[in-house]
């Protein structure tokens, strides 16, 4: 089953080249802001695609909707596009690297933390001094002493396969376990979700790959493949999550954008 679905998102991929779609006047930004629309929208931001786009290029905020989901949404474009400058630079992921993406994403809405273990500040991309857990009852999180250690573990065993991956399934899935692994060791406080999904686009940005969106509406199933490879010691469930997300977004692309050549010939005649 694995093989197959490469297999499809190879010969999707495939199309989605030949048809010159990411080639369309504003395409890799309107892209880029519905990435990040979902993104938010995942950790609760209820601002639609639409309402990103009129915020990022008018600053039109939308009635109504709390401020703080309009801030998230444009330090998250910030810190997309200090990726995409980046990821151009060739710019290695490491534990200061992943602290400057935390922290411009966490910019408006971090706060300075005073706990047992000390004070720390989250606008800043510092790691937490305290325990975390997925929500009341759930899944703790490693304790926070270890945390720079296994971030640093983590980077160093990303920069190795960054320079040696080079089949297309291997880059993505080096991409997919990045994001997995840095949600299990969840270094902060918040936006951990956010800068997984960042560093997992980042890998993808450096290789020149589609960038894989996680959809809003698929965020339950999301959370249970992040929590079954994390129960199972296992990145099986999570690799085969992913890879139906970037099925489900190179097919939704490529619909888009024959359903809008469709139109405009209508139009002609």
């Amino acid at each position: 089953m694995e093989q197959g679905i490469w297999q499809e998102i190879e010969a999707l991929h495939r199309t989605f080249v030949k048809l010159g779609i990411s080639e369309a006047v504003d395409y890799e930004k309107y892209y880029l802001y519905s990435l990040i629309a979902h993104s938010t929208a995942i950790e609760g931001s209820t601002l639609t695609e639409l309402e990103a786009q009129l915020l990022f290029d008018e600053g039109v905020v939308a009635g109504g909707k709390p401020l703080v989901y309009h801030l998230m949404n444009e330090d998250l474009k910030r810190a997309y596009e200090q990726a995409r400058e980046k990821a151009g630079q060739k710019v290695p992921v490491t534990s200061c690297f992943l602290q400057t993406m935390n922290a411009t994403l966490m910019h408006s809405t971090g706060s300075i933390h005073n706990v047992m273990g000390g004070s720390f500040d989250s606008s800043k991309g510092e790691f937490r001094l305290c325990g975390v857990t997925a929500g009341i009852g759930g899944h703790s999180y490693m304790n926070y002493q270890k945390v720079p250690t296994k971030v640093a573990e983590l980077c160093g065993v990303l920069q190795e396969r960054i320079n040696t991956a080079s089949s297309f399934r291997g880059r993505y899935e080096l991409s997919f376990n990045a994001h997995l692994n840095l949600a299990t060791i969840h270094p902060w406080v918040d936006g951990n979700g956010r800068t997984s999904r960042l560093l997992m686009n980042y890998i993808q940005f450096v290789y020149n790959l589609f960038p894989t969106k996680i959809f809003k509406e698929d965020r339950d199933e999301y959370i249970i493949s992040l929590r079954r490879s994390q129960d199972e010691d296992s990145n099986l469930p999570f690799l085969s999550f992913m890879a139906r997300q970037l099925k489900k977004s190179l097919t939704l692309e490529i619909e888009r954008f024959r359903t809008s050549q469709k139109r405009a010939f209508n139009f002609m005649f």
